[in-house]
């Protein structure tokens, strides 16, 4: 999953020398990314569960995506306004505790199986990781140099890319197993296979918070600066602007075609799956995504990062039509395969879109993260397309998407 990335001037402060217990640090902060990821990708697995439990359209299961990922945008402006009041350290420590409330209520709201209580839990996890994310990117960038900042991000969010990869196997074993074969009664529904599952999952971010507050992490000062002023400014480079909105594409092409695996396979003309059996399979989207975040550094290292970013916008994009125009196991393969090519997008787009900011890279850096909203309002909008035609239909948007990037990845990123 797009894991938000930004630099700090404290990292200036820091270049080129090495940071006191940067090891623990980081060692701490490759958990966090872990539980990012993990809990992000099992809104793949809720939105199948939902739908049946609650009789929803494709519109209204996406929901779940417009309530986590309008997170970003609505509280992204807050977290860092937290974190320039208390800090880092603290903010994550925070941000682990309101994501571990927003689980502890899926009980209730599982409870009284009503829709709106569990979108709400949800919104309040999200609110959580987004905090995570604003604080935990930047102070991986500002854990060293910053000539090594581009490969501890990467690493970073390869270690995210572990945690969407399994997540789809364990929700399936334990959250879709659940589901009847005749999902039409919702009395035959049992609702603990959602309960348990986040309940253990809110416990073990209360334990990381505990032991996070115990650790003694490096003090990485943010920098202040007159935020208004410089964001004015950064809205002017027509490079970071393109750069957003690729952002926007990616985020929402990634998460609309991962979040409707379940029920694409589920089709008589891809597979005729069982919701369970078809769970398992999105391991394969995200764990293409983790295998080449892996292996990005040394691809990014040796070729013109837009041409890179090209390429692999052009892969997708024709993996999504082939999906879309055949049917069975090559329909099927040719989806999952997207996540491969998904797995630079996000880092790359970013770097181009930051390059050259100088003192307004943080918000920079802070405008590309609130374009992660389209993680919210893609998927929302395929639901629609979906309702009206066809899910195969809907998959034309994301191959909308990837054309944009290819876009930027050969002339959007370069300076006026």
């Amino acid at each position: 999953m797009a894991s938000s990335t930004s630099t700090v001037s404290g990292q200036q402060a820091n270049e080129d020398k090495p940071v006191s217990n940067a090891g623990i640090a980081l060692a701490s902060l490759m958990t966090l990314f872990f539980m990012m990821g993990f809990i992000t990708c099992l809104n793949d697995i809720l939105i199948p569960y939902m739908k049946a439990i609650f009789q929803l359209n494709y519109a209204q299961a996406n929901f779940i995506n417009l309530c986590f990922f309008g997170a970003y945008f609505f509280m992204s402006i807050p977290s860092g306004m937290l974190i320039n009041r208390i800090g880092y350290k603290k903010s994550m420590i925070v941000g682990f505790i309101v994501a571990a409330i927003g689980c502890f209520l899926f009980y209730p709201a599982a409870g009284s199986k009503i829709y709106g209580l569990f979108l709400a839990a949800l919104f309040i996890l999200a609110s959580g990781i987004t905090l995570l994310q604003v604080a935990g990117n930047p102070y991986v960038a500002a854990l060293g140099s910053s000539s090594s900042s581009s490969a501890r991000l990467t690493l970073t969010q390869a270690f995210n890319s572990v945690g969407t990869t399994i997540a789809p196997y364990f929700g399936s074993m334990l959250i879709l197993s659940g589901l009847p074969k005749d999902v039409s009664v919702i009395e035959n529904i049992d609702v603990s296979a959602v309960q348990k599952p986040y309940i253990w999952i809110g416990l073990l971010l209360v334990v990381i918070a505990a032991v996070l507050m115990l650790l003694k992490l490096p003090a990485i000062q943010h920098g202040s600066k007159q935020q208004s002023t410089i964001a004015k400014k950064a809205w002017q480079y027509p490079h970071l602007v393109l750069g957003a909105i690729g952002i926007f594409c990616y985020v929402g092409a990634e998460v609309a075609i991962g979040s409707h695996i379940v029920n694409y396979l589920q089709l008589p003309d891809v597979m005729s799956m069982q919701a369970d059996e078809a769970g398992k399979y999105v391991s394969y989207y995200w764990g293409g995504a983790m295998v080449g975040r892996f292996i990005g550094s040394w691809l990014l290292s040796k070729f013109k990062p837009g041409n890179v970013l090209a390429i692999n916008a052009l892969i997708a994009f024709v993996l999504v039509m082939i999906s879309i125009l055949t049917s069975g196991t090559t329909a099927m393969w040719s989806l999952l395969a997207v996540g491969l090519f998904n797995s630079l997008m996000f880092a790359t787009i970013f770097t181009l879109a930051v390059d050259g900011l100088g003192t307004q890279t943080d918000e920079g850096s802070g405008i590309l993260c609130t374009a992660i909203v389209g993680g919210a309002l893609i998927p929302f909008l395929y639901g629609i397309t979906g309702d009206y035609f066809s899910l195969k239909t809907a998959y034309l948007l994301p191959a909308l998407c990837y054309l944009y990037i290819i876009y930027y990845g050969l002339k959007g990123y370069k300076h006026s």
